[in-house]
């Protein structure tokens, strides 16, 4: 079963943003830019390690290099318990 976003965030997960940087397959010279971004956890990345293993098994342009920025979306701080509910009608 596959877990909502939400579901996610709240087990810890935060959106991880990778500028990927590859060669051309057939121009090694020159170089281009691909942007992946998936909820993933800090600090192992499994997400992230597994798309780029992928990505060496399976396509044909070289990793150049990659840039990740990670950020927890929902952190501890901003949910808290309810007691009570006021319904406006």
């Amino acid at each position: 079963m596959k877990l909502s976003d939400t579901e996610l965030m709240l087990n810890g997960h935060g959106l991880v943003t990778a500028e990927i940087t590859y060669r051309m397959p057939d121009f090694q010279s020159m170089l281009q830019v691909f942007t992946w971004q998936d909820y993933d956890l800090a600090p192992e990345f499994p997400k992230l390690h597994g798309f780029l293993d992928f990505w060496k098994e399976s396509l044909d342009g070289p990793l150049h290099s990659v840039r990740y920025s990670h950020q927890k979306l929902i952190r501890a701080g901003e949910w808290r318990k309810v007691d009570g509910e006021i319904l406006l009608h």
